[in-house]
């Protein structure tokens, strides 16, 4: 989506405009890290993770939150379910970067920071909780409105006569690797190769994280055709394609 938004800006007059082609996988591989919006902390399928004191999360701390001290947090390793989001907040974004950076060490592939903390959230009308931190942490993930299961889409790879694997990446990530029984058409060309697409068939959309596929199952919504979305990281090298869960 990127080159496409930068000739946008170009059209619009901006002449100083360049593209970030790796996008937030890239970004996330750079050691870098990602912050999470207030909406995703109210309502999203997470573990929200305090990073201060004991002291500090009784007195007040975001609703959901489990207590694990900065200091202590190395030791937690196995209480986190990696597969899960994972959110930390803290006193200082410093702080919530060390842990974010202890837990991409353990694997953790979808882990963000609330940068505000809990004066951010207390700031924008939020409310706070008081007391214990809950005995322990549980996570169950659950499919959003028009997502497909990895393991539904994996068995779709494998060939179906109800289905269709449709990859919306760019052109030239999809000349690195695809998977196989795979349609290709990138996303900016969704909606003048419509007709290409068996009305028959279930369509399910894959992208690089899912940000892409639930954009193009939007505009096959529009067109009447059955469709669902990967909310994934599929990396491709040269050789093959995996899912991240």
């Amino acid at each position: 989506m990127s080159p496409k938004s930068a000739g946008l800006a170009k059209k619009m007059g901006h002449t100083d405009v360049r593209v970030f082609l790796a996008g937030v996988p890239g970004w996330k591989k750079a050691g870098k890290s990602v912050v999470a919006s207030e909406k995703f902390v109210q309502t999203g399928n997470i573990v929200l993770v305090d990073l201060r004191s004991k002291e500090e999360y009784e007195a007040g701390h975001i609703p959901k939150a489990h207590s694990i001290p900065l200091a202590s947090l190395a030791a937690k390793e196995d209480s986190l379910p990696s597969k899960a989001p994972i959110v930390v907040y803290a006193n200082s974004f410093v702080e919530a970067q060390q842990g974010y950076n202890l837990m991409k060490k353990w694997g953790v592939k979808t882990g963000s920071i609330w940068p505000g903390g809990v004066k951010s959230w207390a700031a924008n009308g939020n409310k706070l909780a008081t007391g214990p931190t809950p005995a322990a942490i549980t996570w169950v993930r659950q499919l959003g409105k028009g997502e497909v299961s990895v393991a539904e889409f994996k068995k779709a790879m494998e060939g179906s006569s109800t289905q269709v694997i449709l990859d919306v990446r760019t052109k030239d990530e999809v000349k690195e690797c695809s998977f196989k029984n795979s349609l290709a058409i990138p996303l900016d060309e969704i909606e003048k190769r419509i007709s290409e697409l068996p009305k028959d068939k279930e369509m399910l959309i894959h992208c690089t994280t899912g940000a892409r596929a639930e954009m193009a199952k939007n505009a096959l919504d529009k067109a009447g055709i059955k469709s669902r979305f990967l909310l994934a990281e599929v990396e491709c090298s040269q050789s093959k394609c995996e899912i991240n869960e």
